[in-house]
């Protein structure tokens, strides 16, 4: 099992979420955050007065995969998320131990 974590720009999460769900992913856990990568910041205007930032909204997307489903859900990601323009995101898989549903107890590949 894989735990893909996707950093992405926040008016692509519906475009995301649908792909995935067509793709087959049954949940995914959303978090707005904030932060920077080689975009260090930007300025822009908000009513009429400019103010700079350092640390951009961003959404996280975190996904349980199995091992077999977990390269198509990047590549997923990746095409449906990008804009081709710097600050798109980044897309990080980690290995996944073991998972448990609380409901039922099942484990492994069967708790996704």
């Amino acid at each position: 099992m894989k735990y893909i974590i996707a950093i992405i720009k926040p008016f692509k999460l519906d475009e995301v979420r649908e792909a995935l769900g067509a793709l087959g992913v049954a949940g995914m856990t959303v978090s707005e955050v904030k932060g920077f990568g080689r975009q260090k910041g930007q300025t822009e205007i908000y009513r009429g007065a400019e103010y700079t930032t350092n640390m951009l909204p961003k959404v996280k997307i975190e996904v349980a995969a199995s091992d077999e489903l977990a390269p198509r859900v990047v590549e997923t990601i990746q095409q449906t998320a990008t804009t081709e323009a710097i600050g798109d995101g980044k897309i990080f898989v980690i290995d996944l131990a073991a998972a448990t549903r609380i409901r039922t107890g099942e484990t492994g590949d069967t708790a996704l």
